[in-house]
């Protein structure tokens, strides 16, 4: 009996990824049929001759406490990865505030734009220029951090405070990894099927451990690689990978006089163009272990909480402790 136990686990085993596939839904990329955890509202942005819906999403508190945050999204996610810090941040008296960044989640893909860590910056800032608030606690998680960086640097009259959850630009990926085009980029990123990005998920967020609370956010990327959409989301993609790696952001920290707050997971190996790079190159990058501490020791107003043993993503794979830091900074 015993025998025949192990024999049906390692099957079932086996077969789940199969079966984890087969549910993950075609999106379009709107993702219109994909319904967000809080009321989504649009803002109409007319920029570099196009006209674009920026979606966001506003969640008040009961009972405020006068602040507000606003929670910026990475490369590979949107914002609705932030629904457990934003329900629990407004449980505390916190106005939140999550955009989708141009090119991602509900907000529009244009196919002619200029992606630059400026622009996007300045189309967040038009959000809470919208929503009348003169300024907030900014948080961004992954690319989010470069955008969060960017936003300080252009606006820090309206920045109290900035946390940057293992953001990515924390080193010059030009210095490591040769150039790519965007024609390049977008013939990789029309590859992604929902098995390459478990697989990237797997190595460089979740050291090869895969809980159940991780496939939400890769249903809703790996959705749009099985809609007709999908190119169109691609194109987007690229031109955002090619901002990445044009325009770093880490020779600037030293400016940034803003209180910040670092939140690293040391396990995680994230870097842009890594599989470019030389082999005796490519170990040396993502080393967040060494660039937490660095980039502590470049921003002057800055503390430093370092996550053993944890991934790219602590606000998904160790919340309690991600959300005791983040607390602790903020109240």
């Amino acid at each position: 009996m015993k025998y025949f136990r192990n024999v049906m686990a390692a099957i079932l085993l086996a077969a789940a990824p199969g079966f984890m596939y087969s549910q993950i839904k075609p999106l379009d990329a709107m993702l219109s049929d994909y319904q967000y955890p809080f009321e989504v509202h649009f803002l109409d942005l007319k920029s570099q001759d196009n006209n674009l819906k920026m979606a966001y999403m506003d969640v008040k508190p009961q009972k405020s406490n006068g602040k507000t945050i606003m929670l910026l999204h990475g490369k590979n996610f949107n914002g609705a990865y932030w629904e457990r810090t934003a329900k629990d941040l407004s449980a505390k008296g916190f106005r939140v505030i999550i955009p989708d960044q141009i090119g991602f989640g509900k907000s529009s893909k244009p196919h002619s734009y200029q992606f630059s860590f400026s622009q996007l910056a300045e189309n967040t800032k038009s959000i809470l220029d919208e929503l009348k608030i003169e300024n907030a606690i900014v948080l961004g998680h992954s690319m989010g951090g470069m955008v969060a960086t960017r936003f300080t640097l252009l606006y820090p009259e309206r920045v109290q405070k900035l946390i940057l959850e293992n953001p990515i630009g924390l080193e010059d990926y030009k210095t490591f990894a040769g150039y790519q085009n965007i024609d390049q980029a977008y013939q990789s990123e029309l590859k992604n099927t929902a098995e390459t990005y478990k697989n990237y998920q797997l190595k460089f967020y979740y050291d090869n451990k895969w809980k159940e609370e991780y496939q939400p956010w890769l249903d809703l990327i790996a959705g749009w690689t099985l809609h007709k959409d999908y190119p169109q989301v691609a194109w987007d993609a690229a031109l955002t990978t090619d901002m990445i790696y044009n325009q770093p952001v880490c020779y600037e920290f030293k400016n940034i006089k803003i209180p910040t707050l670092l939140i690293i997971g040391t396990r995680d190996r994230t870097a842009i163009g890594k599989d470019r790079a030389p082999k005796e190159l490519q170990p040396k990058m993502g080393q967040y272990q060494e660039l937490g501490k660095k980039t502590q020791h470049e921003i002057t107003e800055s503390q430093l909480v370092e996550l053993e043993n944890v991934g790219h993503l602590p606000h998904i794979e160790v919340y309690s402790k991600f959300f005791e830091a983040l607390y602790n900074f903020i109240k």
